[in-house]
């Protein structure tokens, strides 16, 4: 039996009270979703200014209404410190997920990517530990390796960030370890490598290219991809991280905590490999999309040539083991997303 199995029953039979930040985003719902069905307590903080209430709509239909009750949202700000003060109140765990993603969004506005990112993220950091939650989990980004070459990426390795995201997300890394050693804070980081699944946003100038693309072919455009195609990633199923998000709230490790894990599969997918897959899967669904072909463009400022993750660290201090691969996790999302957009 997996570590995160056994975590789960345990949650079951003791549950904990959770805060969500971003809980009506993407990352955040999943979590939602995942840990009202172990019947925890959860408290959600958005502002819906990513994020959307039919992300909390779906998860109250997934999960019925006697789960739902056990759900509290606050409507609020992470730049409010008043309302991260209210949010924390007698939680044990905090899985903070609201940010602006987004390297070309950062590019286009430092300014309030700095005011989400890390203004907010301090106001949450010092609201836990005024509270005195048990464990603080956040979300770091694998855009903190930045321009170093070595592959796969390990997380003592790190580069210059190519964005004000990355400049961010590493800021936030520096902000725990601080509080770590200064007040006793306990924090664990999770550098996301391309998470994807069901809720993303497949719209907007800043949606990620998995749903972004999804909803293209489906609406019979053809995609852009930037530079040749062959730019990789390690792209990362969201029920992989929404594992590694729970077994780094609960892990009784002492080695593990105050630590930064990649979230990945360890695995490499190029862009032009992503696009044949979606196209092959959408087009057996409906034959039109094969004929489909896609567009080169410019390559895009601030983005990586090739990105793959280690996770030998997250798997021996966490327990941490994948569910889906990444071709797993693309069938699950290409099906949920045709039958969702098929129905609006």
């Amino acid at each position: 039996m997996s570590t995160y199995t056994i975590t789960c029953e345990q949650l079951k039979l003791s549950p904990k009270t959770w805060l969500i930040t971003g809980v009506a985003g993407f990352i955040g719902s999943n979590l939602l979703e995942t840990l009202l069905k172990l019947n925890q307590q959860v408290v959600g903080l958005d502002n819906f200014s990513t994020g959307f209430q039919s992300n909390l709509d779906q998860v109250k239909e997934l999960v019925g209404e006697d789960c739902w009750q056990n759900f509290t949202f606050i409507e609020g700000d992470i730049r409010e410190l008043a309302d991260c003060q209210k949010a924390v109140k007698d939680v044990d765990f905090v899985l903070h997920q609201a940010a602006l993603g987004s390297v070309p969004r950062s590019l286009a506005d430092p300014i309030i990517t700095h005011q989400s990112n890390l203004n907010g993220y301090l106001n949450m950091l010092v609201a836990a530990r005024d509270e005195g939650v048990k464990r603080f989990v956040y979300a770091a980004s694998s855009s903190t390796y930045g321009d170093h070459p070595a592959l796969p990426k390990q997380e003592d390795h790190i580069g210059k960030p190519l964005s004000p995201y990355a400049v961010t997300k590493y800021v936030n890394e520096l902000y725990a370890n601080v509080f770590g050693d200064a007040y006793g804070t306990q924090s664990i980081g999770l550098r996301y490598f391309n998470v994807f699944g069901k809720r993303q946003d497949p719209k907007g100038a800043y949606a990620a290219v998995i749903p972004l693309w999804i909803g293209q072919l489906m609406s019979g455009t053809g995609c852009k991809i930037n530079g040749d195609g062959e730019t990789s990633r390690d792209f990362c199923f969201i029920d992989n991280t929404v594992q590694a998000n729970i077994l780094a709230a609960t892990t009784n490790n002492v080695e593990a905590v105050n630590q930064v894990y990649n979230v990945a599969v360890g695995e490499r997918t190029s862009l032009n490999e992503l696009f044949a897959m979606i196209r092959d899967q959408l087009g057996g669904m409906n034959p039109d999309i094969k004929t489909l072909e896609a567009e080169y463009t410019d390559f895009r400022k601030g983005d990586v040539r090739h990105s793959q993750a280690d996770i030998s660290k997250i798997k021996d201090l966490l327990g941490y083991e994948p569910t889906h691969t990444m071709s797993q996790g693309l069938q699950e999302t290409t099906q949920w997303f045709f039958e969702s957009l098929s129905s609006n």
